[in-house]
């Protein structure tokens, strides 16, 4: 399965729990970049953030028998992290991601937003 495939079904995970704002932004085309592709959404509350995360392992499990390679951030539900390699899934807290503002650390890289 090739990273842009992963990070679609990624996004399905993430509809599927009424994810906010979701960003695809392609890293291929950005020299240094660690990843083909990062996944960004918002969620509302704490359960909302681990429902989507569920979601997000669930679908992908379903599509391809993956596992994240790493995952953080599920002790204090306020920004998860799912490591897919290729494809990384941030999931934040509305709030936490104004803070971070990953988006902005990443200028060069290609953005579309799913509505």
């Amino acid at each position: 399965m090739t990273a842009e495939e992963l990070s679609k079904i990624i996004v399905k995970g993430m509809e599927e729990k009424k994810a906010s704002n979701i960003i695809l932004m392609d890293l291929r085309g950005v020299s240094n970049s660690f990843t083909d592709f990062f996944v960004i959404c918002s969620g509302n509350s704490d359960t909302q953030i681990e429902a989507i995360s569920d979601s997000v392992e669930e679908e992908v499990f379903k599509s391809c028998k993956e596992r994240p390679w790493r995952s953080e951030g599920k002790n204090n539900l306020q920004w998860i992290l799912m490591d897919y390699v290729n494809v990384v899934a941030h999931i934040f807290l509305k709030d936490k991601r104004e803070f971070y503002g990953i988006e902005e650390l990443w200028g060069d890289a290609k953005v579309t937003r799913i509505d």
